[in-house]
């Protein structure tokens, strides 16, 4: 991990060490952020390194924690013109293993459990999350604890089923999964890797902005429309 300088507390601003896992800031429980030694990176990165690197995510290596990655070949989706917009592009990100963005995230995340050793994860999720989560988990052979509403699409709960992860369905919505879970974690000795209470999923994200800018021949948009 010689690339990331410290984790940074986005409430407080205090830097942590990131040799070993983190879940949010001890002191506020702020959202932990990733920051990286790029004073070394600027005076020499150009974007023409990027050619012929494997269309992936993992192509922004220098941006990215150094350890070896749990990848299913994530990112690099491609962007579609519109039919229907002149100059308004459209990027899939429903060709990333798992069908959505959430591979990115969890990508780094089972990475990063992988390089510090850990064992099981877990995470509450409605779908999408909850595929991603088992499907990383085996391929990095970590256990997987998945909670979902009971009511989750059936598509969701197979695959993570048939990934062999572990699935509780909770009657109530995804917060009371979150409850449970947290109710549950330091007992079972799960590592929780719910959004935003663990700094690596938000750097798999992030690339999807680096894959933009590369895509349009490093010329910004003039706006990004993105659903939340």
């Amino acid at each position: 991990m010689a690339r990331i300088a410290y984790l940074e507390c986005t409430k407080c601003g205090a830097s942590i060490d990131a040799a070993r896992p983190q879940t949010v800031c001890p002191k506020d429980g702020g959202v932990l952020y990733v920051r990286y030694k790029l004073s070394a990176l600027k005076s020499k990165f150009t974007t023409a390194s990027l050619a012929g690197r494997t269309p992936t995510m993992w192509r922004y290596e220098e941006v990215l924690p150094e350890a070896v990655p749990v990848s299913l070949g994530e990112g690099f989706t491609p962007m579609l013109p519109s039919r229907e917009f002149p100059n308004v592009f459209i990027k899939d990100e429903g060709l990333n293993p798992t069908g959505s963005f959430k591979a990115r995230g969890m990508s780094v995340a089972v990475t990063m459990a992988k390089s510090y050793g850990l064992k099981k994860l877990a995470a509450p999720s409605a779908g999408n999350a909850g595929s991603a989560l088992a499907a990383y988990a085996a391929a990095a052979g970590i256990e997987a604890h998945i909670f979902m509403p009971k009511d989750v699409p059936l598509a969701n709960r197979v695959e993570c089923e048939s990934y062999g992860a572990h699935v509780t369905l909770v009657d109530g919505l995804i917060n009371d999964c979150a409850r449970l879970l947290a109710e549950r974690k330091e007992k079972e000795g799960w590592f929780d890797v719910s959004t935003l209470k663990e700094p690596f999923r938000v750097e798999g994200k992030k690339t999807m902005g680096y894959e933009v800018a590369e895509q349009l021949g490093w010329r910004m948009p003039q706006g990004i429309i993105y659903p939340t």
